[in-house]
């Protein structure tokens, strides 16, 4: 957790009188009321919170957050996070990005905040579309999607975002869906990992991509569609009757059918949040031989940056004194006489 007191909150603590504008029936609307409530439960202080965004639907969510906020530029956020955390480290910040945002413009961006470690929660919404600028495709956008910008169908191989952030050096990667239940425990998780945490959130474009996930958010397709992620516990779905198991054939995972619940027999794999290489096969499961993988695929901390850079400040300033008439009589000088 960031290193700063809790303090006692509650969710009307972080609304604030704005009105919140979405589409009707938007998923943000319920990421945003799962961050409201999740803010109370891990003692967040609104005078030491500060949400930064950049452009799209999602980047709204400073107005709606009664704390400190930034809405930025294009793709941006990131830097903006950044000089923020470095100038006070005390400052609890979270940056809101899309699939957009984050990915496109802000692909680069984001790539550095991730590998410098800056100690961030990251929430990337994904709805697989561009929803602020009428729906064309993005990033993400699946093959064949249509769109103005794709009226044939979308010939691009979609970017996974946690596969994105891992092979960017990312230390915290965790997948939730926009009315999740579980979504404010990977929110909780994310907040306490020391680092920059990556949290790709699925979210229901009404307007432009409407239901894209509903082949396993929906509650008929839920029991086979999700494989909820916890550390030390067996990757077991559909009711526990399957689970995720690796080939040492071919080095790859696979999904197993679970007998009587022996679930030992049947070679699932008990989940660790600290191995990285599984992480990697985990976010490239393609859904439909294999569930979603959600909650926290991987946590394993390292050094923040602003840590290391405050560490090596310090050190060079050891045992010296600020003088600023010494530093400019410093070397050659001259007078020049009028």
């Amino acid at each position: 957790m960031n290193d700063m007191t809790p303090i006692k909150t509650t969710l009307k603590d972080w609304e604030t009188d704005q009105e919140v504008r979405w589409c009707p029936g938007c998923g943000d609307y319920a990421i945003l009321k799962a961050v409201q409530r999740t803010l109370p439960e891990i003692g967040a202080d609104p005078a030491k919170t500060v949400f930064v965004s950049g452009i799209g639907c999602s980047s709204r969510f400073p107005y709606y957050v009664e704390s400190y906020g930034f809405h930025t530029i294009h793709g941006r956020a990131p830097a903006f996070a950044t000089g923020i955390k470095l100038a006070n480290p005390e400052l609890d910040v979270w940056l809101v990005t899309g699939d957009g945002d984050g990915m496109s413009i802000g692909g680069n961006h984001t790539m550095h905040i991730l590998r410098r470690n800056v100690n961030t929660q990251i929430l990337l919404f994904n709805n697989e579309i561009y929803g602020l600028t009428k729906g064309q495709y993005s990033p993400t956008s699946r093959e064949g999607t249509h769109s103005p910008t794709t009226p044939l169908g979308s010939v691009d191989r979609p970017a996974l975002p946690c596969a994105f952030a891992l092979g960017a050096g990312a230390r915290f990667i965790a997948r939730a869906y926009d009315v999740s239940k579980d979504l404010s425990s990977v929110l909780k998780a994310a907040h306490a990992h020391q680092g920059a945490a990556f949290v790709e959130i699925f979210q229901n474009c009404i307007v432009y991509n409407k239901d894209v996930f509903a082949n396993f958010t929906e509650k008929a397709t839920a029991d086979t569609g999700q494989l909820w992620l916890k550390d030390g516990e067996p990757m077991l779905f559909g009711k526990g009757a399957k689970g995720i198991a690796l080939d040492m054939d071919t080095l790859s995972l696979k999904v197993v059918d679970v007998v009587d619940g022996d679930w030992q027999a049947a070679g699932v794999i008990v989940h660790n949040v600290k191995n990285r290489a599984i992480a990697h096969m985990l976010v490239e499961m393609p859904f439909g031989p294999f569930p979603m993988a959600l909650g926290v695929i991987y946590d394993d901390p390292r050094p923040t940056y602003e840590a290391t850079v405050l560490a090596q400040d310090a050190q060079a300033r050891a045992g010296k004194s600020a003088n600023l008439a010494k530093l400019l009589a410093k070397g050659q000088t001259w007078t020049v006489d009028a």
